[in-house]
């Protein structure tokens, strides 16, 4: 499977257990004019990122919170940046999910059983 159907794959996985994601492409394009247009969020970011909805325990009053989620999607030969590591440990320390999934069960395992 390559990349595009198996982040489409997660995606759709994803989303039907509750988690809201978006595509996250990162890169610079030159523009008809000659100017550059930057897209995405920093390089190493994950390819889906949005939230998951938790429920906080009763020293927060039951509120719901968003949790940020970051998926980089990668084929079983795909390579890891260092860019992709830090940004992964940057985000799990902070408090949200940031994970590499090879497989639709991979990202359930990382993001939803969390």
């Amino acid at each position: 499977m390559n990349e595009k159907s198996l982040q489409t794959e997660i995606w759709v996985t994803l989303s039907g257990l509750g988690v809201k994601l978006f595509r996250n492409q990162v890169g610079k394009y030159r523009l008809a004019d000659g100017r550059f247009l930057s897209s995405g969020l920093i390089p190493g970011s994950g390819d889906l990122i949005g939230w998951r909805s938790v429920e906080i325990t009763q020293d927060m009053v039951g509120k719901t919170v968003a949790q940020f989620v970051s998926v980089e999607v990668k084929t079983s030969s795909g390579k890891i940046s260092e860019k992709q590591h830090h940004w992964c440990n940057a985000v799990n320390e902070a408090g949200g999910i940031a994970c590499i999934a090879r497989s639709s069960e991979e990202a359930v395992k990382f993001v939803v059983t969390t």
